[in-house]
């Protein structure tokens, strides 16, 4: 599958949420920041100059925010994944999604901006019939 070289840019998306695997996590909560690629065809929407061309990055955001602030996960990979496969799912147009979940206030004994995991997934090949 080859894949668009063009793509929709999220960058430094922000939510507080009550994820993870420690008890405080789920009761205090605390901020996660997400940064969203999605792979998809620009060319018309460059010509035209019609958002109806192109995917509305608000709806992205959108998608980014429900499952952040949503129902709590473990894991951060499990709030990438659900990130990714709601994309693919309301945009048919996209071809692959790279999701970034930061957790930047870990207690680590350390400096660090952030600990987090990065996804990249491809839209799976639809079965032939």
């Amino acid at each position: 599958m080859d894949i668009d070289q063009d793509k929709l840019i999220l960058s430094g998306l922000t939510f507080y949420g009550f994820h993870g695997v420690k008890p405080e996590e789920r009761t205090l909560g605390q901020r996660f920041v997400v940064d969203v690629d999605a792979w998809t065809d620009l060319r018309d929407a460059g010509i035209s100059d019609n958002v109806a061309d192109t995917i509305d990055y608000t709806e992205i955001y959108s998608i980014v925010k429900q499952v952040v602030e949503g129902p709590p996960h473990n894991l951060l990979e499990s709030i990438a994944h659900h990130i990714a496969s709601n994309t693919f799912a309301k945009f048919a147009r996209v071809s692959a999604v790279r999701v970034k979940v930061k957790k930047p206030h870990v207690p680590v004994h350390g400096q660090m901006d952030y600990l987090g995991v990065e996804i990249f997934r491809t839209r799976s090949p639809q079965p032939r019939t």
